[in-house]
């Protein structure tokens, strides 16, 4: 009676075998397969997979459509940072800031530089990843606003 669950050793191990390796593969799903581009040209975790981004063009010049998009984040949130893609031009200009506690990313783009017609990108997620596709749109309306006054 006493030697009757020496049997299960083998039977213990293998669940557990099967547990640490199931885990591990929803461990390894997550890491890389939660990772998107940003229109900054950075990476961000994400959760979500969708539309995540709007653009809106206007007939202002870059540093217009520039100043009024800082300027929109700064009333809304807080502007984090500046930069120059990597791969671009001085044509393009991007900010990553925060705002209602999801992180912005907005993308400025020269599309004419001949004649004043520049392209605005904004995209925004949670700090969990999740889109959030309501405040971008908001974002976007009051870029344009901000260049009609």
């Amino acid at each position: 009676m006493l030697d009757a669950d020496a049997g299960c050793d083998c039977l213990v191990f293998t669940m557990k075998t099967k547990i640490l390796a199931a885990f591990i593969g929803i461990g390894t799903a997550v890491i890389f397969t939660g990772c998107v581009n940003t229109v900054g040209g950075t990476h961000s975790p994400a959760v979500s997979f969708g539309q995540d981004s709007l653009s809106g063009s206007y007939e202002r010049s870059l540093d217009q459509v520039y100043r009024a998009s800082l300027q929109v984040i700064q009333n809304d949130g807080t502007l984090v940072t500046e930069y120059i893609p990597h791969d671009t031009t001085n044509t393009v200009r991007a900010f990553f800031g925060k705002v209602n506690d999801r992180n912005v990313w907005v993308r400025v783009e020269a599309i004419d530089p001949n004649r004043p017609l520049t392209e605005v990108t904004v995209q925004a997620r949670s700090k969990w990843g999740a889109r959030d596709i309501d405040l971008v749109h908001e974002l976007e309306k009051e870029i344009g606003l901000q260049l009609a006054r």
